[in-house]
């Protein structure tokens, strides 16, 4: 009787469907072998309210300059992703907590965020605007100082460098959660200048046929930096991204991508 038992274990273990709970481990290696093949999967978010770098299309489907780009990265690097669309403020804490592996949303690399987050190498360069109406006259940053509202999108780098002009407790800065809202509320006259990304900005004004407003170069802001961001010292995934960023430049990928939505 023993031996027959032994046999029996034995053919159990060899032919896995036979017996109750070899199952549960066929499953498990089938998952690893074939997550092995198809790469890395990372959660990236991102706010799909910042084009043309993330939208939605009139279907709901996410759409813009980062979209693009993090899905060519994705298949020259070997890895998938899962794009989520969330709220801009909620984004680097869903990051820090673990509900993303990426946060990809038009992020200005500065020095205050890289204290607390990781950077991949910049993708995209800009400069920051200062919008006013037609009838407003901008000659410099001092001439915020003199506005009684100015208006930018809350926690971005426009909303940062405002703060430093007029203080971080100023009254006279008021905060909206997007683009569109600010640009609203300027048209309205319930503001006197906007000061937010100009890629931003001109696509925006461009898009809507919008006559009535002025695009203010300010030299003083200086050039901004754009990176994917990762939690702190995730040094696996900056350079998982990195590598993928080289290689869609290096094929010219990139270019393309560029040209899709931005003409110099």
């Amino acid at each position: 009787m023993k031996i027959k038992t032994w046999l029996a274990a034995a053919l159990c273990l060899t032919v896995l469907s036979a017996c109750g709970g070899g199952s549960t481990n066929s499953t498990a290696s089938q998952t690893t072998e074939d997550s092995s093949k198809v790469g890395k999967t990372l959660i990236v978010g991102t706010n799909a309210e910042f084009a043309p770098f993330e939208s939605h299309q009139a279907d709901g489907k996410l759409t813009g300059f980062d979209i693009d780009l993090i899905n060519a990265m994705a298949k020259a690097g070997n890895f998938k992703v899962e794009l989520r669309d969330q709220p801009w403020d909620g984004l680097f804490a869903s990051l820090n907590n673990g509900d993303l592996d990426v946060v990809a949303s038009g992020v200005t690399i500065t020095e205050e965020r890289k204290q607390t987050l990781g950077f991949t190498d910049s993708y995209f360069d800009t400069a920051m605007i200062v919008l006013t109406p037609n009838n407003k006259k901008f000659t410099a940053l001092t001439d915020l100082q003199n506005m009684s509202r100015v208006a930018v999108c809350t926690g971005q780098t426009g909303d940062l460098a405002v703060q430093k002009i007029l203080g971080a407790q100023s009254t006279k800065i008021a905060r909206f959660d997007t683009v569109p809202l600010a640009i609203k509320e300027l048209q309205n006259g319930g503001v006197q200048a906007m000061v937010s990304d100009g890629a931003v900005i001109s696509n925006y004004v461009k898009a809507n046929g919008i006559a009535n407003v002025t695009i203010n170069k300010v030299p003083e802001f200086g050039t901004d930096h754009y990176g994917f961001v990762v939690r702190k010292n995730d040094t696996e995934t900056v350079n998982m991204l990195n590598d993928a960023l080289k290689k869609i430049r290096a094929s010219g990928e990139y270019d393309k991508i560029y040209a899709k939505y931005f003409t110099n």
